[in-house]
């Protein structure tokens, strides 16, 4: 695979964009190179060159997938926000909101310390999905970004070195094998295994150069018998030698395999016009040379999800050498180097390769359907770990379609990644024309039949424990949910319906009444439904509704337990605060006002559930009197507790997006996000994770930075 070489020039990437991109598009790229170049002038980067040097190269490693004139743009301006005091209205009035829209997604993502802690994780991976899904160039621009950088990585220090070859090999290069791009994605895994291992990328170096001469000499005569064959059948073709590369190898190396015993050191590729060239190629190379029994891939007739198509083949050749042969068309290899990005439209630009992206790619199809879901922060980072950038197994349906799913998917899993209808409906699996339990853990290559029955009564809910994606095991979460929803409407309608007879009230007054209003409002509820459901559930008494409508009032005390009854957290360190002359008591934090190391606290002693802990001025505990006791925090507290912030914000694009970005660099977690939407607002209750006060306070300091965000507070319930 030949390396993009580094360029040192405007005029060189001037010189290949102009042999692809419309002339009246060229003066535009002019344009970006010398803002970008004003902007970055005197500026070093730490390899000793000027820093235009950087943009320069990324977009000239974007001209190998011909990316188109607006990429080119956003890659050579992709800094200037991040690094020069540039705003983002100078770029929009001079590029265009395109182009801003890409080097603000970039920004974002550049912003981000990959770290391998989960908390950053989590972050990070939100940030690259949300710059995929809204356009994919983002992520092509940082994936060249990241690829020129790791080049002159021997300019830093050996240990940040080693942690952002890490980063690449876990963060990025699945991405770029996802879309496909084979190219970009050979050489960062390189580079990062240069870094990350030197040693073992070095002997493996060592061992290829030992073999290198023999190797060539090899190639070379089975390149010429191979050429003869088909030049003998009028076939058009070309053929080159195929070098694996130093990773692929080590991978081999890793799994236990022996140097010697790597088939593909010796390998071929060949290009032909068309498809029924490939299986003729094919079928002459084959007649000559024996194959070795199961090292044949049709990916022609059976694509790989990320749209690769070859015919894969070894054969023993030359003096008995193993030799690895692909076959393809010309069209097929400009998908399997460029992947996504050979979709690239000058007309339609970004929404093309969107649109590709999220109809031929499974991988990006997944992760949006995962987002829909709303899962917590912590969800989402699991299920994007587990179910989309691990191993992956490539499954069949009976009619050939290609279904891709993390490596210990069960049928379950098949279904559900189908069509939810079809797992819902499901009652019973073949695969390989063999009946299997529903648990089976697919493997590579199994053609699945669900069988369904459009009776039937649903999933199981043992399901949940056999399925292996979070897709799957939320689909059926979904579907109980919906029918728990509606058990406990009709339960709970009843159930107020049975009290209200039994105290001789009228029901359907009730329901007339300004009192169902007051009574909604009361309990923070929209809807007659929502109430039934929260009776149903256990959440709210039928006598509390009707203490309330006939003016019988609980106690303060009663007023405080019922608040909260639903909402103490126990996740707390009691020896974290000290309450004198008390020793052995449970301690909780209530759910109402959730205080954390800093505020200033009380305990209220409850019946039955130990000592409660709220901030001094919780209204819920402000008129109390009886059952109340100093409190206080201990000096020293290492662990986070948790609390809520209310952020209110301009309806604009990726403020959530923003919010979340704040964590970097901040020891605040993001543990759920709840978005309310009006006409002209946003309203987002968050709960976060931190140590202390002034930790809390520096990041709602932050936040309020954030232009379109005109107010933060903490909530209290």
């Amino acid at each position: 695979m030949t390396k993009i070489k580094d360029i040192q020039t405007y005029d060189e990437l001037y010189a290949v964009v102009k042999t692809y991109i419309p002339e009246i598009e060229l003066n535009d790229i002019s344009r970006a190179y010398a803002f970008a170049y004003e902007k970055h002038f005197g500026t070093k980067r730490l390899s000793g060159e000027d820093y235009i040097i950087h943009p320069l190269n990324v977009a000239y490693i974007l001209t190998s997938i011909n990316a188109d004139s607006t990429t080119i743009i956003a890659a050579l301006l992709h800094d200037v926000l991040e690094d020069c005091n540039v705003g983002e209205d100078e770029i929009l009035d001079k590029f265009g909101p395109e182009v801003l829209t890409l080097v603000r997604g970039v920004t974002k993502i550049n912003k981000l310390s990959f770290k391998s802690d989960n908390e950053a994780t989590i972050v990070n991976y939100r940030k690259i999905i949300v710059g995929i899904t809204e356009d994919v160039r983002v992520i092509i621009i940082k994936l060249a970004d990241r690829l020129h950088n790791m080049r002159t990585l021997w300019a830093i220090p050996e240990d940040r070195a080693k942690a952002k070859a890490k980063e690449t090999l876990d963060i990025l290069t699945p991405i770029a094998h996802r879309l496909g791009m084979s190219e970009i994605k050979s050489e960062l895994e390189d580079l990062s295994l240069r870094y990350y291992k030197p040693n073992v990328y070095f002997d493996i170096v060592e061992k290829l150069n030992k073999t290198k001469v023999e190797r060539e000499s090899l190639v070379s005569e089975m390149m010429h018998d191979v050429s003869t064959i088909l030049n003998e059948h009028n076939i058009k073709h070309e053929i080159k030698g195929r070098a694996k590369s130093v990773y692929s190898i080590y991978n081999k190396l890793n799994k236990g395999k022996k140097f010697n015993e790597i088939y593909d050191l010796l390998a071929l590729r060949v290009f032909v016009d068309t498809k029924d060239d490939c299986y003729q190629t094919l079928g002459l190379i084959h007649s000559k040379y024996k194959p070795i029994p199961k090292r044949f891939k049709d990916y022609i007739a059976m694509p790989k999800p990320n749209m690769y198509q070859s015919l894969h083949t070894t054969v023993f050749g030359i003096n008995g050498n193993p030799f690895e042969i692909q076959i393809r068309t010309y069209e097929m290899d400009l998908i399997a180097e460029k992947g996504i990005a050979s979709h690239w439209s000058y007309k339609e630009g970004g929404k093309v390769m969107q649109n590709a992206m999220e109809q031929k790619l499974q991988f990006f199809r997944s992760i949006m359907e995962l987002n829909e879901e709303e899962n917590k922060s912590t969800e989402f980072m699991n299920a994007v770990m587990n179910d989309v950038l691990k191993d992956s197994i490539y499954v069949y349906t009976p009619k050939g379609d290609v279904i891709e799913l993390p490596l210990g998917s069960t049928p379950i899993d098949f279904a559900y990644r189908v069509h939810s209808r079809i797992g819902d409906t499901m009652v019973g699996a073949i695969v390989n024309d063999q009946i299997v339990p529903l648990d089976y853990q697919l493997k590579e290559n199994d053609i699945v039949k669900i069988n369904t029955n459009k009776n039937s009564n649903g999933p199981s809910k043992e399901w949940i424990k056999m399925a292996f994606t979070t897709h799957a095991k939320n689909k059926i979460k979904s579907f109980y949910s919906k029918i728990d929803k509606n058990e406990n409407l009709k339960n709970g309608e009843e159930a107020l319906n049975h009290e209200f007879r039994k105290k001789k009230l009228s029901f359907n007054s009730f329901l007339e009444s300004e009192d169902l209003e007051k009574l909604l409002n009361e309990y923070n509820m929209n809807t007659l439904e929502d109430l039934y459901i929260a009776v149903g559930a256990g959440q709210i008494t039928p006598n509390q509704i009707i203490n309330f409508l006939t003016l019988e009032k609980p106690t303060k005390e009663e007023i405080v337990l019922n608040r909260n009854v639903h909402q103490i957290k126990s996740n707390i360190n009691k020896n974290d605060i000290k309450i004198e002359g008390i020793d052995e008591i449970k301690v909780n934090i209530a759910g109402c006002c959730k205080p954390i190391p800093g505020d200033e606290i009380i305990g209220y002693i409850s019946k039955g559930n130990g000592i409660n802990i709220h901030r001094i001025n919780c209204p819920n505990i402000s008129e109390l009197e009886e059952r109340i006791i100093p409190a206080t925090w201990q000096e020293t507290i290492d662990r986070r507790y948790e609390t809520d912030i209310l952020v209110r914000a301009l309806k604009e694009k990726n403020i959530l997006v923003d919010i979340v970005s704040k964590t970097v660099g901040n020891n605040t977690i993001i543990q759920n996000i709840n978005t309310i939407e009006s006409n002209e607002e946003y309203l987002y209750e968050i709960t976060v994770l931190t140590h202390n006060v002034d930790e809390l306070r520096k990041f709602m300091t932050e936040i309020k930075k954030i232009s379109s965000v005109f107010d933060i507070e903490r909530s209290i319930k």
